[in-house]
């Protein structure tokens, strides 16, 4: 049983806040206990989530947002240097990068599965590069290998914002294995919510001592606190960026959901699979064998986006876009745009169906239904 907000009964939502019955007893223990800021909570939630990705090194934070800042300051980035990356993701994707005065370098991307394309990153790399970041668009998984391996050509970290892609899969390894740094969202509408909040992952045990220093101005709240925490040396400035035991509550009672609603994006996404297969007006993205999305998103290309939106709101179905690309954005206007076919055909195609676990077997049947009237009256 679940705690959801009234919405109209007849109408397929596209997002829903997942948020099981059994959080209300833990998290009203949480709230009496007379500490509710970063604590044991928090410790219990980073240990289990670490387990859960197979990771050694998890920092919670306050948003997934703050996971790229802390990533990005970690990899060197600052005034003068360039980072390449997607203009095709959330404005949080790229916001760090401006924050830290360097440049985001716009890299194409694959218009078959909506991820960065490695050839474009390995062409636009050079000395002032310090970071590659790749999105997993929807949950899809990069080409994580051929990525790393112009990573380290460069010498530099390969930063993956898995926002969308928590429980994602490649080549047998969740995503956040072997990984230099991965950012995660618990935002309210993601696979897994803290209300709202994020994790990093680090590839080091150092670079994750320096992050849990960082997400809290610097300090070390480990150390005893004495009669006064201030009192500690701080080396380097750092943020407010820390994930409190109210948001840990939450994420520890959904982390014994995860697995079953996964299962339920995935078994959706394997419907829409079959049978929209063979259609020519909307088309799945492409996906190989070697690696399996998380399906946050199920998205389809459509040559008339507009009016398929249309037909589908007829139907009483909520599609999307979801993200539109980074690059129009004025904050960007001094950054040189350089041609990108394959984000070009993306972008005007890319709709987004909705594929949750909140969907019933007769809601798929729904979406499948319209989709296909849409393709037989095109």
């Amino acid at each position: 049983m679940a705690y959801l907000p009234a919405i109209d009964e007849t109408a397929i939502a596209l997002f829903k806040v997942f948020m099981p019955a059994t959080v209300m007893p833990e998290l009203q223990q949480t709230l009496f206990s007379g500490y509710i800021g970063e604590g044991p909570r928090t410790v219990q939630f980073e240990t289990e989530l670490a387990q859960w990705l197979g990771v050694p090194h998890v920092v919670s934070l306050n948003s997934g947002t703050s996971a790229l800042h802390l990533a990005m300051r970690l990899a060197g980035i600052g005034p003068g240097c360039e980072v390449i990356t997607t203009p095709l993701t959330c404005l949080a994707t790229n916001t760090p990068i401006a924050a830290l005065g360097a440049r985001p370098v716009w890299a194409d991307i694959d218009p078959e599965s909506g991820n960065i394309c490695p050839a474009a990153v390995a062409r636009l790399c050079n000395a002032n590069t310090k970071a590659i970041v790749a999105v997993h668009w929807g949950g899809y998984p990069c080409d994580l290998d051929e990525l790393a391996a112009v990573a380290r050509r460069w010498s530099i970290p390969l930063i993956q914002d898995a926002s969308h892609a928590l429980g994602a899969r490649y080549k047998d390894r969740c995503i956040g294995q072997d990984a230099d740094f991965a950012c995660f969202s618990f935002q309210a509408i993601k696979l897994l919510t803290t209300g709202d909040g994020g994790a990093l992952v680090c590839g080091s045990a150092a670079a994750a001592e320096r992050a849990r220093r960082l997400r809290w101005f610097g300090l070390d709240r480990r150390l005893p606190a004495g009669d006064c925490r201030w009192e500690q040396d701080v080396g380097e400035h750092g943020y407010k960026f820390q994930m409190n035991d109210i948001a840990a509550t939450i994420g520890l009672q959904q982390l014994r959901h995860v697995d079953a609603n996964l299962a339920r994006h995935r078994e959706h996404a394997a419907a829409y699979d079959e049978a929209l297969r063979h259609c020519r007006q909307i088309r799945p993205l492409r996906r190989e064998a070697d690696r399996e999305s998380a399906f946050w998103l199920y998205t389809v290309r459509v040559r008339d986006r507009s009016a398929f939106v249309e037909h589908m709101r007829a139907a009483g179905i909520e599609t999307s876009r979801v993200h539109v690309r980074n690059d129009g954005y004025g904050m960007f206007a001094g950054v040189a745009r350089t041609a990108l076919p394959g984000v070009d055909r993306f972008d005007a195609e890319q709709v987004c169906i909705p594929c949750g676990w909140w969907l019933s077997p007769r809601d798929v049947e729904r979406v499948i239904a319209a989709a296909l009237r849409y393709e037989a009256l095109r």
